[in-house]
């Protein structure tokens, strides 16, 4: 796949140069510019990142930022399975519990709330940091969820880092998730106060709380004018317009 000419691949961070610096200079510099691709793309445009992914893949396959790489962009693309392969061969090679909830998540979109749930009460999720931990809570709940059981979601979300008034990069999304849940379960008085929260919380609109806040308080967006009412504004403002010249004469 092509690679536009202002990536160099030395934007890639530290550690993964580091790693890749097990492959030969040429091969190396292949990788990383892949791997920008990915991290670039991921986002707005999962299928491509996918696509560089896989080359990424094809040429270093044994190095742990690769397979990791390659588990993102699955996962950002809904291929689950091919996900959960990626992250339990990159956790294989470093060891580490970082990838643990996305692992989680993966067996909820294979359809294995269960499974999903048995990771949650596992040892690992004690090693992971604050972050990991809230990710883990949130990946548990949607899997109560899927289940049917939305008290024990709601349960399952109702933490201190839930209560607490300080805004941390998960307490959007965790807000989000509490009034969500509550909304399926029919606290509406309740959700609305959350979403409202999540809505303070959330400063660089990772979340769509503030539409949510405004459907429950019955706010309509209307883009633009009824094809039909705008014409007659036109006419409108032309027949002003003449009478206005009628009565100079």
């Amino acid at each position: 796949m092509p690679i536009p000419e202002d990536v160099t691949g030395e934007e890639i961070d530290g550690d993964v140069r580091q790693e890749l610096q097990s492959l030969p200079k040429t091969l190396a510099e292949d990788v990383a510019k892949n791997l920008v691709m990915v991290a670039r793309l991921i986002d707005e445009d999962p299928e491509g990142a996918y696509g560089y992914s896989r080359v990424a893949l094809r040429l270093a396959s044994r190095v742990a930022a690769v397979r990791e790489a390659a588990g993102f962009a699955a996962y950002a693309n809904q291929k689950y399975s091919e996900a959960l392969a990626e992250f339990r061969a990159a956790r294989r090679m470093t060891g580490t519990v970082e990838l643990w909830p996305l692992m989680a998540d993966c067996e909820r979109g294979l359809g294995r709330p269960e499974k999903a749930l048995d990771m949650a009460g596992a040892p690992e999720v004690q090693k992971l940091d604050k972050a990991g931990q809230v990710e883990m809570r949130l990946v548990a709940a949607g899997a109560r969820r899927d289940m049917g059981q939305l008290d024990a979601a709601i349960v399952t979300l109702q933490s201190s880092e839930l209560a607490s008034h300080s805004v941390q990069p998960w307490t959007a999304r965790l807000r989000y998730a509490y009034a969500d849940a509550l909304l399926a379960a029919g606290r509406e008085g309740e959700a609305r106060e959350w979403f409202a929260k999540a809505v303070e919380a959330d400063r660089d609109g990772s979340t769509d709380a503030s539409d949510r806040l405004a459907e429950l308080d019955g706010v309509e967006f209307m883009d633009a004018l009824d094809e039909g009412e705008g014409d007659n504004a036109v006419n409108k403002d032309a027949e002003d317009d003449k009478a206005a010249e009628d009565d100079k004469d």
